[in-house]
């Protein structure tokens, strides 16, 4: 038999000699131990009767997947936790996108937008001739409507166009400069224009400088022998009736206004023939305009370059020297030669742009640091970096790779120049660049030069550039706008004075602005030559809000005085509003995103034909 051992060790089977032994050392076993263990065993009999027999283990199921054998409990699971992810993922996610949703609206418009909207207001205050009854502006009216009415050459005069500044002349140089800037600003950035909704505004503003500039000559002919230059005119120190001695509302002008023509222009024909060729850009939609425009932009730019023609215009011409001298004539061709080129895709106007003589006689590379400031005057800045838009994005190479390098290298070290860091150019403590040294009108430079960094930082950008250097120093894209959003801070109330600079922008505004219509009420009364004087030496606010108009700005020390008399300070400008819309629509957030990018390289190119062409010789008429 078995014998069942609960201690351990092996189990054996007991021979007969072995179990006698057995049996007789049992026999010694203590009796009451031997009690327990048969309770014990019959305990365990008890229980197998009363439990019965133990059951059988259930056997697994399998499911054959011909790739796997899983088991059927397994599988049961899984199906179960794919169909509970389904109803409380997939399905919530599925209704959701089926339910319709409004599309999400554009961004809070920013500051600058802001300002945006009014800095174009401005251009409509300052029209002269007959106005659209969709004009905006209460307290202006027709005016102007005989100017030029005596010329034998320009059918219906030179009515329209734009007042300059605070007073009645329109000066066609600044004009057709301020024309080029507003349409440079809608050719790069279009779909912020169009974001905020003003691009049909400044579209209407510009076609309204471009169809007034098209009648200063005879834009319908190949060659032309004048050019109109001024209408209306100013002595210094006048005791006569004429446009500064006179205070009046545009719409009560009584005196004579001349008609001012030049036959030698090259600076103003360049600028003339700049604004048309860029405008021709702009009215792409508009074929027959737009051939209009290039038309007029090749005619006045062959007057611009005619030899025996090179004198500048306003050169012993009084009633334009005192106001908008122009001290050189060699950045307008380059300006315009690109303007053209970008224009009609001639190869002629890029080779005569990149030769280097031009470069040369405009002492582009001289590294002088006042044709390092964009102005009405100097286009030197625009125009290399206009330039340099052409090598970035399109890189034309040989021949024209040499004068494109050296604009390219000529406009990274103007935007060095910016920096308070190295020292270029001083600061007021309020933090405004002094780009024209503190002698009056700072606002229009310091918005002018924060345009084209904001410009710069945008070309970089979008060909995946992040910065240059200035000498050891690596600048940042970000740096070049951080410095121009700090210039249109303190143009909009970050500054010494804590008030804006642009009427109607902000809590606190200049309220005397230097300005004929804006200071001389509305009422119905037509007030003399001299009569407006009251208006003038008033001391009360103007009652008209010229809403937009960017003032001259403070002085070198951060003052400034809110008062008519000082025009230095309180005057607005054409040319100094074009450049605040400018600077404002570069550096606006409204219109980014969403698939918009800063620059669209590619509007400006469509007249371009790639590859391209070789340079032919220079024209014969080109002369150092």
């Amino acid at each position: 038999m078995y014998s069942a051992n609960h201690w351990g060790g092996s189990f054996e089977i007991a021979d007969g000699a072995a179990a006698e032994d057995d049996h007789s050392r049992n026999m010694d076993l203590d009796r009451g131990a031997l009690s327990a263990r048969q309770h014990h065993e019959l305990d365990e009999t008890q229980q197998s009767w009363l439990l019965g027999p133990p059951e059988a283990k259930k056997k697994d199921k399998y499911v054959d997947l011909g790739c796997i054998v899983v088991k059927r409990k397994v599988l049961w699971w899984a199906l179960w936790v794919v169909l509970g992810a389904f109803f409380l993922i997939a399905l919530p996610i599925i209704i959701a996108k089926s339910i319709p949703h409004k599309k999400p609206g554009p961004p809070p418009p920013d500051q600058y937008t802001e300002a945006l909207h009014k800095a174009l207001l401005f251009f409509n205050a300052q029209k002269s001739g007959k106005l659209p009854k969709n004009n905006g502006i209460k307290w202006r009216g027709n005016s102007g409507m005989s100017d030029g009415s005596d010329l034998t050459d320009v059918k219906g005069g030179l009515v329209g166009g734009y007042y300059d500044a605070g007073d009645n002349i329109k000066f066609h140089f600044p004009m057709a400069f301020s024309m080029t800037m507003l349409s440079w600003s809608v050719l790069e950035y279009s779909a912020k224009y169009k974001a905020v909704g003003e691009y049909d505004h400044v579209r209407e503003l510009i076609k309204w400088g471009t169809d007034y500039l098209l009648q200063t000559f005879n834009s319908s002919a190949s060659t032309i022998d004048k050019l109109y230059a001024q209408v209306g005119a100013a002595k210094v120190n006048a005791t006569e009736p004429d446009d500064h001695y006179c205070w009046n509302r545009p719409e009560d002008m009584s005196y004579k206004r001349p008609v001012i023509s030049v036959s030698s222009a090259p600076d103003l024909g360049g600028e003339v023939a700049a604004a048309l060729a860029a405008a021709s850009i702009v009215f792409r939609d508009n074929p027959a305009y737009s051939k209009k425009l290039v038309q007029g932009a090749g005619t006045v730019y062959k007057f611009a370059r005619a030899m025996g023609h090179r004198t500048m215009y306003s050169l012993r011409n009084p009633d334009i020297e005192y106001y908008y001298n122009s001290t050189s004539y060699w950045d307008e061709f380059m300006w315009s030669a690109g303007w053209m080129y970008y224009a009609t895709g001639n190869s002629s106007y890029i080779t005569f742009a990149t030769d280097p003589r031009l470069p040369k006689n405009a002492k582009a590379f001289f590294n002088i640091l006042d044709f390092s400031v964009f102005s009405w005057d100097n286009k030197l800045p625009g125009a290399q970096l206009l330039l340099s838009r052409l090598r970035m994005f399109l890189n034309p190479g040989y021949p024209y790779e040499e004068s494109l390098i050296g604009y390219h290298n000529a406009t990274s070290l103007n935007m060095c120049m910016y920096f308070p860091r190295f020292g270029s150019f001083n600061f007021t403590k309020g933090g405004m660049a002094l780009f024209n040294h503190g002698r009056g009108q700072n606002l229009q430079y310091v918005v002018a030069n924060s345009f084209v960094a904001a410009l710069y930082a945008d070309y970089m950008e979008a060909s995946n550039v992040p910065g240059w250097y200035c000498g050891p120093n690596f600048m940042t894209t970000h740096d070049l706008r951080d410095f121009a959003k700090s210039q249109l801070n303190y143009v909009l109330g970050d500054n010494p004075k804590k008030m804006s600079y642009v009427v109607g922008y902000g809590k606190k505004y200049p309220k005397h602005v230097h300005h004929r219509g804006a200071s001389t009420p509305k009422n119905g009364v037509k007030y003399s030559c001299t009569g407006g004087y009251k208006w003038r030496d008033s001391k009360k606010a103007n009652p008209n809000v010229i809403t937009g108009a960017m003032v001259g700005g403070p002085d070198r020390n951060d003052k400034y005085q809110d008062s008519r008399k000082n025009h230095g300070q309180s005057e607005p400008t054409l040319v100094g509003n074009a450049g605040l819309v400018a600077a404002l629509v570069a550096i606006t957030n409204s219109g980014r995103g969403a698939g918009v990018t800063a620059v669209d390289k590619n509007t400006m190119f469509s007249a371009v034909p790639p590859p391209f062409p070789a340079a032919p010789p220079p024209p014969s008429s080109w002369k150092p």
